[in-house]
């Protein structure tokens, strides 16, 4: 007892030191639903889940004025499951782990970040890759985080900002086995946000590699915004499809209706084709609570087996219920 609490002032002791030099901030999200899942072979299954609408986590965020306009910066996000206490995939800082430098001529990050292609499809999904409606149950996606990466953004020219990414594959004896490699280009003025995200993947042996291709935005009308995303992919083996999403969010005081469609077009021999429709609501409680619910029901054509889940989970049918509250800090 008397050493965890020695060790407890230590750590202490050094939080305060190091607050005392840089600014540093703890945030989070507790998020967890009720998930009914139903056409899975295996049957139907009622479920708690953490992170139906938002990934649980807790993270610290921090930064130091350098002088001269240039400032350091890290991150360190951890996921959880708030249902079981587990860490989320097994990895202390598995949501985000990255140290960098930032200032006028942008922002260069060393560590695990997410990729330009999944930030640029996620901006302009109704459901934020949340929810039985996320994106990513049909559009394809290659990677949501990027290991071993040095990423640049760009500072904003006219609205217009650009990120580069590189994943060092670390493969010995074969520098491009696993190399990941990403890019966006995005505009945001006004109503109007579009982007253009590019991710490709390496096999460990660099003989194949997955390549996503996504443009997406939304335009904002007051009264409700408009959805729209438009996926190309070439995937390892002969997993080639287009996909594209159509969607909007109804804002109305505290409430927020969202709804989308998503097409899956198979380009492979096989012609796995499918569809997704999905419908949303949530109710602000407070600024940083809520309460939401949704549905999803995809429809699988010729053998394609693509199911509902959630945004830290995969589903097990091609339908879908969600009731939850999220809260953030």
């Amino acid at each position: 007892m008397k050493k965890s609490l020695l060790a407890l002032a230590v750590i202490g002791s050094f939080a305060g030191a190091a607050s005392a030099q840089t600014n540093v901030s703890i945030y989070g999200v507790v998020d967890t639903g009720i998930v009914l899942e139903k056409g899975a072979a295996a049957g139907s299954v009622t479920k708690l889940t953490s992170g139906v609408a938002s990934a649980s986590r807790i993270g610290f965020r921090g930064t130091e004025d350098l002088g001269g306009g240039l400032s350091a910066n890290f991150v360190l996000e951890n996921g959880f499951n708030e249902d079981t206490g587990a860490l989320t995939g097994g990895l202390l800082f598995g949501r985000q782990a990255f140290v960098g430098l930032k200032g006028e001529f942008g922002a260069t990050n060393f560590g695990r970040q997410y990729t330009p292609h999944y930030l640029v499809s996620a901006a302009a999904d109704p459901f934020g890759n949340g929810m039985a409606g996320r994106f990513s149950n049909l559009m394809a996606n290659s990677g949501t985080r990027m290991d071993n990466t040095v990423k640049y953004t760009s500072p904003s020219w006219g609205g217009v900002t650009g990120e580069l990414a590189y994943g060092f594959g670390e493969v010995a004896g074969n520098n491009s086995g696993s190399r990941a490699i990403g890019a966006s280009l995005s505009y945001g003025a006004g109503p109007l946000k579009v982007g253009l995200g590019y991710h490709k993947l390496n096999n460990a042996a660099a003989t194949d590699s997955a390549k996503n291709t996504v443009l997406a935005g939304t335009y904002d009308f007051g009264v409700a915004k408009a959805h729209l995303a438009y996926g190309k992919n070439k995937g390892l083996g002969a997993i080639d499809s287009n996909d594209l999403l159509v969607g909007a969010t109804v804002p109305f005081g505290a409430h927020k209706l969202m709804a989308s469609f998503i097409r899956k077009d198979d380009d492979s021999a096989l012609n796995r084709d499918a569809n997704q429709w999905a419908l949303g609501y949530s109710y602000a409680l407070s600024k940083r609570t809520d309460f939401y619910t949704a549905y999803a029901r995809i429809n699988n054509k010729r053998g394609a087996a693509f199911t509902v889940g959630n945004n830290t989970e995969a589903g097990s049918g091609n339908k879908a219920f969600n009731l939850g509250v999220r809260h953030t800090f």
